[in-house]
């Protein structure tokens, strides 16, 4: 499964590294978040969906076996 989280922040050429120290977060949370083992807090959500610029949306994060390529 790639999530649409994962999707966006390969499409980008950026590494989980990248993207967590941006969000604040540890790599290790943010690579569960793209596999949906852990679900993201509501504030995360916003700040990855910020990031991104609307190429991912909230319910993407949150669900992403739902969106999953």
């Amino acid at each position: 499964m790639i999530s649409p989280l994962r999707s966006a922040r390969e499409s980008r050429g950026e590494t989980l590294q990248t993207v967590a120290i941006a969000v604040g977060i540890d790599p290790g949370n943010l690579s569960r978040i793209e596999r949906g083992t852990q679900t993201p807090s509501k504030d995360l959500t916003e700040k990855l969906v910020a990031y991104f610029g609307g190429e991912v949306n909230e319910v993407q994060v949150i669900f992403p076996e739902r969106f999953a390529a």
